[in-house]
This record gives C-alpha cells, structure tokens and sequence, in this order.
C-alpha cells in the first residue's frame, strides 16, 4: 500500500510540474506576442510594393506581388506546375510549415498523434507551401501593407533562404501533393517546434523586413493585433 501511495504521489508531482509548465508556456507565448518590434519604422509613401498578410485562423502567410522591376517569382517557382495549370496571377503568398502537417493533415480530422509529436518536438522536416491568386481582398484576415522597395528586398532575401535548393540552386518542388488548383509545395529549411511555428516564420519575415512585428509569437493573432 505505501509503494502504491509513493508511485501516486511521485505521479501527482510530475503531473503538477507538467501543468506549471503548461501555464508558463502559455503566459509567456501570449505576453511576447503583444510586445511590438519595429515600431519606429516610416510608413511608405513613394514607389512601394503592396504586399498582404493573410491567415486562415491559423497559419498565416506573406502574399508578395508574382512580379515586379524586384522580384519575378515565376522563375523560381513555375505557376504553369499546378493542377490548374495557369500563369495569369497576380500575388503569391509563402507559408513556412511542418512538411507532416502540410502533407499529411489537410484538416485537422487527419491530425495523428505521431505527426504532433514530430512536429512538437523537432523531429519533422519542413516545407513551403506557395500559393497563386489573381486578386486579394482585404479583411480581418487579410491585411494590405504598403512596404518601401529596400523592405522587399529584405523579405526576398529572407524567403529566399527558407527554401531548401538543389545543386544548381533550384527549389526542390515536392510533386503530386496540393490542396487545391493553384498551389505547390517545396522542400524547405529549419524545423517546427513547439516554439517555432508557421506562424513564428511569418513574424521572423516580417522582422526581417523591418516591418511592424511581434517580439515572439506562436499564434496569428499576435501578428494581427499589431495591424489592426
């Protein structure tokens, strides 16, 4: 009886650490979230490039213009490869991910243990998912911002380097996996965690950018509380 009451105590006491830290976690992932970075940065008034933040409640993404005298994305990242087959779009966005979640858990009905706990702990790779539109409407989800050219080319440098490339430079597109006519999935760097998120990506792009940011964020509302 007195082994039996040790093992229950002993077990009551991790549950209780794993509940303190559970609590820390959650305070911590919500209060950076609010604390802003770059908020001296000069609104843009002349030859700037409109980009968007976009979220679909969860995981948010960077919609950039498909060309510009900056940027042509088109010859890194073909339109003409999804199922739709079509070249006539005008933004882009990129979203950084759990390779598992993305190809795996379409809904989160498909979500397993197995693919959380690889996500969770650094066990998954990771990919890019891009996706091509002919037009953006703004929204509580959607927000417009106007950036000055030398800002974009701080994000295409910093989405550049998210992409894993082959030998000759090439993003390595991952064939025959797509959620709908107009998107594409790549082979992509780093490693989702449970303090890194897709998310977490969006606000280091934004950083990068020198763009109105969070100082740490997990979660898109914390990105979105900075452009309301």
């Amino acid at each position: 009886m007195k082994k039996v009451t040790g093992k229950l105590k002993m077990l009551l006491k991790i549950l209780s650490i794993l509940v303190v830290v559970i609590i820390v976690y959650v305070v911590v992932a919500l209060a950076l979230a609010y604390v802003p970075v770059n908020t001296d940065t000069i609104a843009c008034e002349e030859n700037c490039v409109e980009v968007y933040l976009y979220s679909n409640g969860v995981h948010t993404d960077i919609v950039l213009p498909v060309v510009n005298n900056q940027q042509d994305w088109r010859r890194v990242i073909d339109p003409s490869k999804t199922k739709a087959g079509s070249t006539d779009f005008s933004y882009v966005s990129m979203g950084w991910g759990d390779k598992g979640f993305y190809l795996n858990t379409p809904t989160w009905g498909d979500l397993t243990a197995a693919t959380a706990f690889k996500a969770l702990f650094y066990l998954g790779e990771s990919a890019m998912h891009v996706t091509f539109y002919k037009s953006m409407k703004e929204s509580e989800r959607c927000k417009k911002v106007f950036i000055s050219a030398e800002q974009y080319k701080r994000i295409i440098e910093y989405v550049h380097a998210s992409f894993k490339t082959d030998i000759s430079g090439k993003y390595q597109h991952i064939p025959n996996v797509s959620y709908g006519n107009n998107d594409l999935f790549f082979e992509a760097k780093g490693s989702y965690s449970m303090f890194y998120t897709c998310n977490s990506w969006t606000n280091n792009c934004l950083k990068a950018g020198e763009m109105k940011a969070c100082l740490w964020t997990l979660l898109d509302k914390g990105i979105f509380f900075h452009y309301k």
